[in-house]
């Protein structure tokens, strides 16, 4: 039976900074953007990781759509790379890592992902970096360790996982969780976080706000940023999910997505002892 997704599960294993903290103990995320064309994905969960407390956030991007994202971000680096080996020296730094926003249907995502998998990164998984795996889950289970996240929304999880919907939602991200050996993270009205150990929680605060562009790669982020400063997947993805909802309401009609990561704050404080 899953949990329901509470601040009282989590509240004490917040990552707060102390008064010697500095931003490289903070943690160090990468986010992955596509080309020039795709690159806004990125940037929002970028933010969203920057926002949730990491010490240092870097977009990792392809060398054409490095001056775009350079000059729409300013606390968030850039840094672009030609090739998967190129990422992968690139994110040997980081402390986790969020790759398929707006990567690219194509096999560079795939490629990206392995090149990434030979890294010491937790992963976080979503949108194109699932949907280019429709059909060979087996494939992209083989790149994926134990900590690392998968962020689906229910047709993302059918491509990857066909036909376990049937069992419904929490028995399904349960078995998920369990086939790909990682943390799974189904989104909708009452997201689903489940770990490759069985654990699994409910998250009551969904907001309809949240069915908006956009809000996926911040929760991406958001999950990102957390598992960053050292928290582990399950928790991190607990946090992440409940902050994303409490903030998406607290903002109410007109919300997208660029408003996210400028709410965290106030939730955050909301949770501080």
């Amino acid at each position: 039976m899953a949990e329901v997704n509470d601040p009282a599960l989590w509240r004490d294993a917040l990552p707060w900074p102390g008064a010697e903290t500095h931003k490289h103990n903070r943690g160090r995320l990468g986010v992955v953007s596509g080309g020039p064309l795709n690159t806004g994905a990125a940037r929002l969960a970028a933010r969203a990781g920057l926002r949730v407390g990491a010490g240092l956030v870097k977009v990792l991007c392809p060398p054409d759509a490095a001056p775009i994202v350079a000059s729409a971000l300013e606390a968030v680096m850039v840094e672009a790379f030609a090739s998967p080996d190129g990422l992968e020296t690139l994110a040997e730094a980081m402390d986790a890592v969020v790759i398929g926003p707006a990567a690219g249907l194509n096999e560079a995502t795939v490629q990206n992902l392995a090149a990434l998998a030979r890294t010491g990164a937790v992963l976080v998984v979503d949108a194109d970096a699932l949907t280019i795996f429709k059909g060979r889950g087996v494939d992209l289970f083989a790149s994926l360790d134990r900590d690392d996240v998968l962020t689906p929304h229910e047709g993302e999880f059918e491509r990857v996982f066909p036909g376990l919907l049937a069992q419904g939602r929490e028995a399904a991200a349960r078995e998920a969780a369990t086939r790909a050996g990682c943390h799974v993270v189904l989104k909708g009205a009452e997201t689903v976080i489940a770990a490759p150990d069985g654990r699994s929680r409910v998250n009551g605060n969904g907001s309809p706000w949240l069915a908006t562009a956009g809000s996926g790669d911040v929760l991406a982020g958001l999950i990102g940023g957390l598992v960053a400063q050292g928290m582990a997947s399950f928790e991190a993805a607990s946090v992440a999910v409940w902050i994303h909802g409490a903030a998406a309401e607290a903002f109410g009609p007109g919300l997208i997505a660029e408003d996210l990561p400028d709410l965290i704050p106030a939730v955050l404080r909301g949770l501080r002892p």
